[in-house]
Formats: structure tokens, sequence, C-alpha cells
């Protein structure tokens, strides 16, 4: 596969989601352990960046002029790792080793052990200064490659997050997008109750970024907005989009007790029949 061999449209980007969420909850209910509600509520976002924007090579991995992804929300690797398969970077039959011994698709993303990582992730909010790192490298180098963040709402609870953010858009790294996967939930209960991190596209904005607000299951709406960032050089670009936790299975939807929970034979049938079939 070369780097332009992917430019799907909405349509078709919206069934490699469906593929994604197939993946994931089949991953985790055979690892034992896992973060399905998070992984399905970034799905739409995942998919669409790596069928529909991203330029990369899955033949050479390690392409200089290659974009960047980064999850800083590492906990939700099942939908990465699905990306990275159905995109051609490794073995789609892989998948079922989540989180077993030996295998490269680990709890958290290692850059060290898996085709196509570009960044470890696991420790939360670091994601944005990695990204903005990233970014900077680039226009050192005189690189034209853009970098992808897909941050948590929850994890913007961490101060690194705005630091990286004053970063980014005190050098005017352009290039760099990051997406909020706004669903609205952390760990410890809704975002609300827990840190009252609301309005998070004005802090955004109130730190010199590009802001948007879209529909985050929305593969149309995802494009679209990076193509207005891409048309507003000289700031960072940040989409707060909305989610859904547990999107696509519907009794795991808005339920916070799938943010860490393992799906039994019974309830992995009934998601994969909300989903289409078997992965």
């Amino acid at each position: 596969m070369s780097a332009a061999a992917f430019a799907a449209s909405p349509r078709a980007i919206a069934e490699h989601a469906r593929q994604l969420r197939r993946d994931v909850v089949t991953m985790i209910h055979r690892a034992g352990d896992g973060h399905p509600g998070g992984a399905l509520s970034a799905a739409d976002i995942v998919a669409t960046l790596y069928f529909g924007l991203m330029r990369v090579d899955p033949a050479r991995p390690d392409w200089p002029d290659r974009d960047r992804f980064v999850l800083s929300k590492g906990h939700s690797c099942p939908v990465l790792y699905a990306a990275l398969a159905r995109r051609g970077y490794f073995d789609p039959a892989i998948l079922p080793t989540l989180r077993t011994l030996g295998s490269p698709l680990q709890g958290h993303p290692d850059m060290r052990k898996t085709p196509g990582v570009d960044m470890t992730t696991g420790s939360l909010g670091h994601g944005i200064s990695l990204g903005a790192g990233m970014a900077a490298a680039g226009r050192l180098q005189d690189r034209s490659f853009e970098v992808f963040v897909v941050t948590g709402d929850g994890e913007l609870n961490e101060g690194l997050a705005w630091e990286g953010a004053v970063s980014a858009a005190r050098f005017g790294l352009d290039r760099l997008h990051v997406f909020v996967d706004n669903n609205g939930w952390q760990s410890d209960g809704r975002i609300e109750d827990v840190s009252g991190m609301c309005g998070i596209a004005r802090r955004f904005e109130a730190f010199g970024w590009h802001v948007q607000e879209i529909d985050g299951h929305d593969p149309a709406a995802i494009i679209a907005a990076v193509e207005a960032g891409r048309a507003a050089p000289g700031r960072p670009h940040a989409v707060v989009a909305r989610t859904v936790e547990g999107k696509g299975v519907p009794f795991m939807e808005g339920d916070n007790s799938w943010h860490k929970r393992v799906p039994t034979a019974v309830e992995l049938a009934e998601a994969l029949k909300a989903l289409g079939g078997m992965p």
C-alpha cells in the first residue's frame, strides 16, 4: 500500500470504523482485559485519520515524511491496533494476541514493539506536548508532515496538557491537529463532576489555538475540520469532537462502567450483532 492508497469517502470511512469497533470488542473479550468505552468513542476519529486523511505508507513505517499520530489516551489502544492492522502495517491475525505475553500489542502503545506506532503513550496528559515536539522537529528539519493527536477530555485535567498548548501556540505550530475525544467521562465519573473541565473549546481559544467543535462520529465533519485547520495558518488546531462513550454498541453507550470492563461471550455476540456481524 502506498502513501496515497487511501482517500476514502465518508461512507467508506464509516464502514472502516464499524470494523474497528468489531475488532475492539473482540480483542478485549479474548484478552480478558481492556478499555472498550473510550476506544469505541474514538473509532470514527481514528478511522477518518487513517483511511481518509493521513499520509502514511505501511510498507515504510519509518518513512521520514509520513504524518505522525499520537494516541495520548493510550489505554484506548485497541482501536489504534485495529486501524494499523486494517491499514496494512501488520496481519490482522495478530489482533487476538492483545495483552498476551510476548505480543507486540500490549495494554498501551509501544513504538519499539508495534509497527506504525509513532509514540509510546500511557501516562495521561502527555500527548499534546509530544505532538508539539514532533511538529517543531518537522519544522526544524524542513519536513512537510502533519501531526495528529487524540486526547481524552478527562486527561485535560493534567497541567502538562496546557503547558503543551502554550508552547504549540507560542511557536505557531500550524501542522499540529489535536482532537479531543469529548465523551464527557473519565474513569471516576463525569468530567463536570470530577474536575469541572467544561468549556474546552474556550480554553483552547484562550491559549491562542484555532478551534472547532464538531460531531466526532461524522467522518465528513472530521475531514472538514482538518481542512479548515489547514486553511488557518499560524496557529495549532484543536477539534473538540463530541462523542459517546461505547459508541456503536447500544448497551455500552453512555455507560461509564465500560470504561474498563470485559464483555462476556453473550455480550460479545450482542455487540457484534449491533455492529453488523463477525470481525
